[in-house]
C-alpha cells in the first residue's frame, strides 16, 4: 500500500477524516487503505460514536454532516439530516477502492471479531504486520 491511515479514536470527526481523506487519495490512483484500531474497533462493532469537544454542539454537527453529505461522503443519516450515521461512511469508501481493514489485535481483545461490518477485512497478526512492513507512508488518525 502506499498510504495506510490510522483511525484508532471512536469520534466521528476523525471517521470522516481519515476515511475521506483516504478516499480523496485513492481518487489520484493511490494505493490507500485504513485500519482501525483501539475505540474505533468498539464503535463499529456497535458501540456509540461521539464528537470532538468543539464540534459536539448540535448546529456543527448538523452543518458538517449536510456538508459531509453534499461533498460525497455519506454522514447524514437518510432517514432524518440532522442526524449522523457514521457507519455508512464504510461502503462508499470500500467502493471507491479504499481498502479497510480491522486490527486483529484490538477485535480480538474486545471480543467483538463477529459483530465488525462487512467492509472491513479482518486480517489476522502476520498479515497486518506484513501490510504494515509494506506501506510506504502510515499515518494517524486527522
Amino acid at each position: 500500500m502506499e498510504l495506510l491511515f490510522i483511525c484508532r479514536d471512536a469520534l466521528e470527526d476523525s471517521l470522516l477524516s481519515t476515511v475521506a481523506m483516504a478516499t480523496e487519495a485513492r481518487k489520484t490512483s493511490a494505493d490507500v487503505g485504513v485500519l482501525f484500531t483501539g475505540e474505533a474497533v468498539a464503535a463499529l462493532a456497535g458501540q456509540s460514536f461521539d464528537w470532538s469537544p468543539l464540534l459536539r454542539d448540535w448546529n456543527t454537527r448538523v452543518r458538517v454532516s449536510r456538508n459531509a453529505t453534499e461533498m460525497g461522503y455519506p454522514l447524514a443519516n437518510t432517514r432524518d439530516p440532522r442526524w449522523t450515521k457514521p457507519r455508512q461512511l464504510l461502503p462508499a469508501a470500500r467502493e471507491a477502492g479504499v481498502r479497510l481493514l480491522a486490527c486483529p489485535l484490538w477485535s480480538k481483545l474486545l471480543g467483538v471479531e463477529d459483530k465488525l461490518p462487512e467492509e472491513l477485512e479482518r486480517p489476522d497478526m502476520a498479515a497486518l504486520i506484513q501490510e504494515l512492513r509494506q506501506s510506504d507512508r502510515v499515518i494517524g488518525s486527522f
